[in-house]
Formats: structure tokens, sequence, C-alpha cells
């Protein structure tokens, strides 16, 4: 039965992040009575006591968990054993507490890089088991993969209504534009507008450039959620994404093209690529839950290339503004 947002009690973990205040804003303007968002410092969710504690507190009638610990190629590299860890215990801890606290759904927003490596493309979410994920970041999509089994069995045991859906890659304002831990838009972005600003005659780019991505505004992944939120009860895999795919090649000549740089690009391929190609079928989205991407590619790049001359273009190479 679909669930009335109006008058519900709504935490959301990551819910100060990059796609967070839009899921929040959404949440508000559905008629929430009030949407809770836990910061790390009061809640580390991936201690048990302190979720506990979260679900005392706050007394959710939903939970929504965007929370992750997830970065680029190189992250992943670097941090194998913290990403799983991090995500795992989050998602274990919180589901475990939503069952005891009787809560009416949890919503798990997955991720892509749960899909095995070589899957046939576009990603139907039947395949999410033929195979093993692209070793860079497996650690990080297996944990979230398993977060989706431990819904579906405490729905089956226990009952409790879950949702899972799985955004492919997402950009927007406010994303995270840290060189190292960014992903691949906000990373580009940034070292086109650099380079131009710096008159560079050449850009150096990681990988080959053949491999493909597909990419989601954030607004539009917000209203996915949202709409799962609403119109889901089991945690069946959901994909919300546009169904376009790119060659990271063909961005990187567009953002750079968008952001005025008009130097060289070179690769290195001595850089991992990561999975070779990403795009999603994305009907079980329009038909279960009415989803519908409404940004256009080059709309969506032209207002994050916008809002990061405005906002970040000085920031240091510490992290993002």
């Amino acid at each position: 039965m679909p669930t009335n947002l109006e008058g519900q009690r709504v935490v959301v973990t990551g819910g100060a992040g990059f796609l967070g205040r839009k899921v929040c804003a959404l949440l508000e303007s559905r008629g929430c009575s009030e949407v809770l968002v836990p910061r790390r410092v009061d809640y580390d969710l991936t201690t048990e006591p302190a979720v506990e504690r979260l679900y005392a507190d706050y007394q959710p009638d939903i939970v929504l968990h965007l929370a992750a610990e997830v970065g680029g190629i190189g992250a992943n590299m670097d941090n194998p054993g913290r990403y799983f860890y991090a995500n795992m215990a989050m998602a274990l801890h919180l589901i475990e507490h939503a069952r005891r606290s009787g809560i009416k759904k949890f919503v798990q927003v997955g991720t892509i890089c749960a899909y095995p490596k070589f899957c046939p493309v576009p990603f139907n979410e039947d395949e999410l088991w033929s195979g093993y994920p692209e070793e860079t970041n497996a650690p990080y999509g297996i944990a979230k993969k398993a977060a989706m089994v431990m819904l579906d069995a405490y729905r089956r045991q226990y009952g409790l209504d879950g949702a899972y859906v799985l955004p492919v890659n997402l950009y927007g304002p406010y994303d995270n534009f840290d060189l190292h831990t960014s992903h691949v838009i906000p990373a580009l972005i940034r070292k086109c507008v650099a380079a131009r600003d710096s008159g560079d005659a050449s850009m150096v780019c990681w990988g080959t450039g053949s491999v493909s991505r597909e990419f989601l505004y954030v607004d539009d992944a917000a209203e996915g959620i949202v709409l799962a939120a609403e119109r889901l009860d089991e945690p069946v895999p959901v994909n919300l994404g546009t169904g376009m795919e790119i060659t990271i090649k063909d961005l990187v000549e567009l953002i750079a093209k968008l952001t005025g740089f008009t130097g060289a690009i070179e690769w290195d391929a001595s850089k991992p690529d990561g999975q070779p190609r990403r795009c999603l079928d994305t009907e079980r989205a329009k038909s279960m839950i009415g989803f519908e991407a409404a940004v256009g590619f080059e709309e969506g790049l032209h207002r994050t290339i916008e809002w990061w001359e405005q906002h970040g273009s000085g920031a240091s190479d510490g992290g993002s503004p």
C-alpha cells in the first residue's frame, strides 16, 4: 500500500550531504511533520550504541538511509577494508534497530557498484547476482548489496517494510569536488576549470577514456528516493537512472567544451578505468514507482559547472567547499 508521508517523523542519514539535502527538502514539501538529520559528531552510525541511541532520541516512523563512506577509484583502492566495514556496519545496526523499534518503513540507498563487472548492458536488476563486481569498488558494492539481502530477510521474518534503490553515478551542485575522493564529473569539472584558469596547454586524465558511464542529476535522484519511500514496501532492487550512456572520453570533451578549456587531453593508461560499461535499464522504476529523470544531461552539467565557478573554484586541493 502507498505510504503517505504527511505527518510522519522521518530520519534521513546523510541528510546534510550532497544528495541528502535535496531529499530532506522534498520530504518537507510532502508534509512530513519532522525531517531529522543525525550528524556524525553526535551519532557514529558504524557503532551499535550510537544507532540504538538514535532511535531512542528521534523515535522515527520512517528511516531513509543515505549515509555512506565512498569515493572515486583512488579512494576505493586505498580504503577497501574501511569502506566495507563502515557501510556494512551502518546498515546492519540501522536495520536491526529499525526492527526492534517497530518503524513503518526502512529505505536503503544502494549503489550501482553492486552490479557484476561484466554485466550485460543495460543493467537489469535481475542481473545483480550474475557475477562479481569490478574489483576496485567491490567491497563497497557488496556491503551495500548485503543490506538489500538483510532487508528482504527482515521483511520475511519480522514484517519490516523496506525499499531498495540503486542510483547511477550522481552529479550536481554541492557535490564533493575533492580530486582524490570525488567521482568523475566533479573531478573533471575542477580539473578543467583549473587548467583553463592556469592557461595549461594540456590536462591529464586517468585511464584510457574508453569505458562508459551513466549519470543522474541529484534532484532527479532525490525524487526517485522519495517516490520509493511512498510507493514501495518490499526491497526489490530498483534502478534510478536516465538510460543514457556516454564514454569517459566523450564526457571529458564535453566538460572541456562547457568550461572553456581548449588545451589537449592526455590519457594516463597506467591508471585503472574501473568497470567497462555502466548503463541502466530503468523500466522497473517507471512501472513500479512512476520515476523518470527530468533534467537533461547538458543542462545538469551547466548547473553544476556554474555552481563550482561561483562557490568552489577558489577551494584548496584539500577538499570541496
